[in-house]
């Protein structure tokens, strides 16, 4: 594999510095994670405090998971040209500014301007990773430290969600904006400290028009998605005007992407299946596995009549701990694999591994107990949370090309995010068709379409090619 970004420092490379390095990273990551999952369990409380309805605190956070996903299209983009210490900072420093915004926010609107600065930290971790392979180009070690730096994306062992509702219940919400503030803020100080300035091999100067018609096209899409996933409330004028819009925003982006000199992404690469064979994997991935693991595996856990009826609290603990738990630990174990194995064999391996764990939900389904759920949370945790994922995140780094390694971490961003909604989506639907949504066979079939998902995403993965195989692919394609 080609090294596809260079230093701006000639200063030798030496065990502390990467130490150095991976730390600052670790609590950029850290920062980000904070905010998108620490407020879940402080949402009645916001809602309560800031006297207002449950339906417009869940808009703020519709509101922060948007702008993450459609900074993320752009930003690491927007880094290859001007310096991605450069802009990692310029991410941090709106993260604190806007965690202060909702902090002293004193009502739903101010929240929300709080929020989208927040979200510019959308695509933190995939610029993280970017940072990493610049400087440490030799495959195997950066596979190892790769794993480290996105297992932490899955969640911090529960831990962040945990410690967010102690903070509500003793401090209020507005203590949970002010610990995130504070950790945004040492990772300001520690990537100034301990990062190194980079660019990508061609500096190109940035192209605006075409990244705001994609992110019109993808934030269209994501808006469709979000109504949408309110099934029989949903207002469907609306999707369809939204879908419309998608359409005809992402027509007009291919044709000025064609025409422009330094395009935000070249037709070119968008054709090759380094592109499009990833994000239809991770796309797939996402649909088949978020909303199981989010909503159904817990909604088993709380079932009083057809499941193990346990409170939400201890729901919680019994399912998602688990497996954001199992996702951390096993990530660092991911990355030796892979460096051993190559992304792709540990990619496809991990996805029947979660596959063979959603046939045992479907099975726990049938028969409850909370060991059960326990165990298969741990077990999806370990084969989608600490290896799949970290896998697809993997790729969209040592898949970019060297004039323009932002594009696709950005789109597989992109690709997560939609694949989230779309789950939510999808399985909710199929579950709300059988059996009116609740009930042994409502969960089954619900849980069964996530299995067709993921086969499928296994299907797609084959089209994902080699590093060396991406670079015949664009010269065949530029002759």
């Amino acid at each position: 594999m080609t090294t596809n970004t260079k230093l701006s420092t000639n200063k030798p490379e030496s065990p502390s510095s990467i130490v150095g390095l991976m730390i600052a990273l670790l609590v950029a990551v850290f920062a980000f994670q904070l905010n998108t999952s620490m407020l879940s369990p402080a949402l009645v409380t916001m809602q309560r405090e800031l006297n207002t309805t449950a339906s417009q605190v869940a808009l703020t956070q519709t509101v922060f998971f948007t702008a993450a996903a459609l900074f993320s299209l752009f930003l690491p983009r927007l880094a290859d040209s001007a310096g991605r210490k450069k802009v990692l900072i310029g991410m941090l420093v709106a993260t604190v500014a806007g965690c202060i915004i909702s902090a002293v926010a004193v009502n739903v609107p101010m929240l929300m301007i709080g929020r989208v600065l927040q979200g510019v930290c959308g695509p933190i971790v995939p610029l993280c990773l970017i940072m990493l392979h610049v400087r440490v180009p030799d495959d195997k070690r950066y596979a190892r430290l790769m794993a480290i730096i996105t297992s932490v994306n899955g969640g911090i062992a529960g831990v962040d969600a945990l410690l967010g509702g102690w903070l509500a219940a003793h401090y209020g919400f507005r203590s949970i904006f002010w610990t995130m503030a504070a950790i945004a803020l040492i990772a300001v100080i520690m990537t100034a400290l301990y990062t190194h300035e980079s660019w990508a091999d061609t500096k190109a100067g940035m192209d605006w028009i075409g990244a705001v018609l994609l992110v019109i096209a993808i934030g269209a899409l994501l808006l469709a998605v979000d109504e949408i996933e309110k099934l029989a409330a949903a207002n469907w004028v609306y999707v369809i005007i939204m879908l419309v819009i998608a359409v005809v925003a992402f027509i007009v982006f291919w044709n000025v992407e064609k025409r422009k000199k330094e395009p935000m992404v070249t037709t070119l690469y968008l054709k090759q299946r380094r592109t499009w064979g990833l994000l239809l994997t991770t796309l797939l991935t996402m649909t088949g596995v978020f909303a199981i693991m989010n909503g159904i595996v817990p909604a088993i856990a709380q079932d009083a009549k057809f499941g193990a009826g346990l409170s939400a609290d201890v729901a919680s603990l019994a399912t998602l701990t688990p497996y954001a738990l199992a996702g951390l630990v096993f990530g660092p174990v991911a990355g030796w694999l892979t460096s051993r194995y190559g992304y792709h064999k540990v990619l496809r391996y991990g996805l029947v591994a979660t596959a063979i764990g959603v046939i045992a939900i479907m099975l726990t389904a049938s028969s409850v107990s909370v060991w059960a759920l326990v165990c298969v949370s741990i077990f999806v945790g370990i084969t989608y949370a600490g290896t799949v994922n970290i896998m697809l995140n993997g790729l969209g780094i040592v898949l970019s090309p060297a004039d323009n390694t932002g594009y696709l971490p950005g789109l597989n961003a992109g690709a997560f995010n939609l694949g989230a909604g779309l789950s939510f989506a999808i399985l909710y639907a199929v579950m709300t068709q059988v059996g009116g949504g609740s009930g042994t066979m409502s969960y089954v079939f619900s849980v069964g379409t996530g299995l067709v998902l993921v086969v499928l995403a296994l299907v797609c993965s084959f089209f994902i090619p080699s590093v060396e195989k991406t670079e015949q692919e664009a010269r065949q394609l530029a002759d």
